[in-house]
């Protein structure tokens, strides 16, 4: 078994090792641009989509895991910010409100086939003064980042509670995936549901209660 991850990103990449099997990262290399007759959950699945697909038609006997992940506030899409003032205008767009995370993964079989799998995660944000804002958006953690947070870094004092699946929520849903492997009888090495019972990684602990 080939697997690949069609990411650039550093927080799916540890994700996704959590399930002990080898793969290959490789970067689809793609600028996601928004269309407002999709949905946020029609845009995830469809960037998910187009990401596994650009890597596997350079590895067509691979499986290909592509991820997405967007900002659903009130029906509006959130994607990541274009550089530090926008960054500020979304949280504080974000600030005191609920919103949806909508994390889609995608993935292309050897056969071509597809698999898709879509999670969502509420999100409810603390008030904040525009300094603050300010002052997070300078450490530059928030840049590359849907909703310009982040929930395992500093970002997470800004969270007032999550609803769901944390690890979708990071940029890719770690029980989804492995129910797609699965399906195709890919067993991970490590306990999945461990994980999700003992939430020992990337900080999820500190939102327990």
């Amino acid at each position: 078994m080939h697997l690949i991850l069609a990411s650039s990103s550093p927080r799916r990449k540890e994700i996704l090792a959590r399930l002990g099997l080898p793969f290959e990262v490789v970067s689809p290399g793609l600028v996601e641009v928004f269309r407002p007759d999709r949905t946020p959950s029609d845009e995830a699945v469809y960037w998910a989509g187009e990401k596994a697909r650009a890597v596997h038609r350079d590895a067509p006997d691979a499986i290909v895991i592509g991820s997405d992940t967007v900002i659903d506030l009130e029906g509006k899409t959130i994607g990541k910010p274009a550089d530090q003032d926008d960054a500020v205008r979304i949280l504080s767009l974000l600030a005191g409100r609920t919103h949806t995370v909508v994390t889609a993964v995608a993935a292309v079989f050897p056969d071509r086939n597809e698999r898709i799998a879509v999670e969502k995660t509420k999100v409810r944000m603390r008030p904040a003064p525009k300094e603050n804002l300010i002052r997070y958006v300078a450490t530059g953690e928030p840049l590359d980042k849907a909703g310009a947070y982040s929930l395992q870094g500093e970002g997470r004092k800004l969270i007032h509670s999550i609803e769901g699946d944390y690890l979708a929520a990071v940029g890719l849903p770690l029980r989804a995936v492995a129910g797609i492997l699965n399906e195709k009888g890919i067993r991970p090495f490590n306990d999945v549901e461990g994980i999700y019972r003992t939430r020992n990684i990337m900080n999820w602990k500190s939102y327990e209660v």
